[in-house]
């Protein structure tokens, strides 16, 4: 760089920043889910954000999401020991684009630590190498909850998701929202029932998955391009429009497996939606919160079973703010054996970016801080510190503030950064043990005794 050349400090394009405000509003989210995570018994675990390239691409490929890289290529005066690694620069890396993908690396990786069923969430950041546009990010945070087994998996694991996603967004609060459920096997099922080719069926449901988006009449334009025949295209459209209650639907799904031939694969899959809807009920989810909607087929290859998206009433243009599905082999990719999972995510940046803009959530104060400690004069600093500590040493948040300034503007400073209580004292409340609390909300100030002012506080904050 040139000397007097100014330095571009902007973000790069895709990578969010947040403001103290934003953040916090992050973290709190974040403490909800994890709660959430971890009352139905989920583990922590980490991965790394950066794969081989050939895991990140082992099943279904990303090509058009991943960021792409390789190892990095060291001065001349490291090659030696660059060398001795053995690391070389065709082995190609990417930033992960997903958690599920580096999960089933990970349980390949440690699979005799690990105790089977083995439930695990992640709230990593992820990586998309996707153009960058309102609401959509090169780089993301992404809270992932998986279970996986070996052999067999339970689909009341199936029930749980819709039952957590529930608790989720009603801690929230963020208004009406519905959990749409559907089972790939019903998708694959029908489409085999109407006589598609087999090597045809990814496409097809690849293509329904984009209905929402693109609409009826493009969806019939698209199967057709794929060589599906009018026909049964208007018969896939009237399928997956299918609707009213879980139960009608069920009914209308058993009448057409008993109907149509070749529908062991369509059975079976109303046979699992049937199961799952049990288990949903069971575990207390509110009717209105879920419904089984059959044009819900998550585009990725991995889905073999049950799928959801979550919906957010009112804000459909949203999109799906949680979702997720079973599947079978992913793991097996790597270990050469049936290892089945089921799983959901949270896009937790893109959700947290669509909410605030739509006037769903707000952001929170910038400081944590509950109360300042205000200087009134320097003398008497270390009677603030002493009455500082006593306030954190009782679970209050204060800040104390350590420059002296006319007494409104640290008013100014505390309510500008959302501290509702100031802390006064002068040399006359020092010698008498007291303090002036200050409410900067309502405006109202009272004496209180300095050995009383932690539980004042905390009377007022409830």
């Amino acid at each position: 760089m040139a000397k007097g050349d100014k330095i571009n400090f902007s973000t790069p394009s895709g990578f969010p920043e947040f403001l103290p405000s934003e953040k916090r509003l992050e973290l709190y989210l974040l403490d909800i889910i994890r709660r959430v995570f971890e009352s139905y018994g989920f583990t922590p675990i980490e991965t790394p954000a950066v794969e081989r390239l050939e895991v990140l691409q082992a099943k279904g490929n990303q090509g058009d999401n991943i960021i792409y890289g390789i190892n990095p290529i060291l001065p001349p005066n490291r090659q030696a020991e660059r060398d001795k690694s053995g690391e070389t620069g065709s082995e190609a890396r990417a930033l992960k684009f997903d958690q599920t993908v580096p999960l089933a690396a990970y349980i390949a990786r440690h699979l005799n630590e690990l105790i089977f069923p083995f439930a695990r969430y992640q709230t990593d950041v992820v990586f998309r190498g996707e153009r960058a546009k309102d609401g959509r990010f090169r780089q993301f945070r992404q809270c992932d909850i998986d279970v996986v087994a070996r052999r067999e998996l339970s689909l009341l694991y199936d029930a749980q998701m819709p039952a957590i996603i529930t608790e989720i967004f009603e801690a929230i609060n963020i208004g009406d929202f519905l959990i749409r459920i559907n089972n790939r096997k019903v998708l694959t099922g029908f489409f085999k029932s109407l006589g598609i080719a087999e090597n045809q069926i990814k496409s097809c449901i690849g293509i329904v998955d984009t209905l929402e988006k693109i609409g009826e009449n493009k969806v019939k334009q698209d199967l057709e391009k794929e060589g599906i025949a009018a026909e049964q295209s208007q018969k896939i459209i009237e399928f997956i429009k299918i609707d009213g209650s879980v139960d009608e639907v069920l009914d209308k799904l058993k009448h057409l497996a008993q109907n149509l031939p070749e529908t062991e694969q369509l059975s079976l899959g109303v046979t699992e939606l049937e199961t799952v809807i049990a288990g949903v009920r069971n575990l207390g989810v509110a009717e209105n919160r879920f419904c089984i909607d059959l044009s819900i087929a998550r585009g990725l290859d991995y889905y073999t079973g049950t799928v959801y998206e979550t919906t957010l009433l009112g804000h459909e243009a949203l999109g799906s703010i949680c979702s997720g599905g079973r599947y079978e082999e992913l793991v097996g990719v790597f270990l050469g054996e049936k290892m089945p999972g089921v799983g959901i995510s949270i896009g937790l940046t893109r959700l947290i970016s669509r909410l605030l803009k739509a006037g769903i959530l707000s952001t929170l104060a910038a400081t944590p801080a509950q109360v300042m400690v205000v200087n009134m004069q320097e003398d008497l600093m270390p009677t603030y510190l002493k009455v500082s500590q006593h306030l954190r040493q009782a679970g209050i948040n204060v800040i104390t503030n350590f420059d002296k300034r006319p007494l409104g503007k640290q008013f100014q400073l505390a309510d500008k950064q959302g501290i509702q209580f100031c802390v006064i004292i002068g040399s006359e409340e020092a010698a008498a043990q007291k303090s002036s609390l200050k409410d900067l909300k309502t405006g109202e100030q009272v004496e209180v005794l300095l050995e009383n002012l932690a539980e004042e506080v905390k009377r007022r904050l409830t």
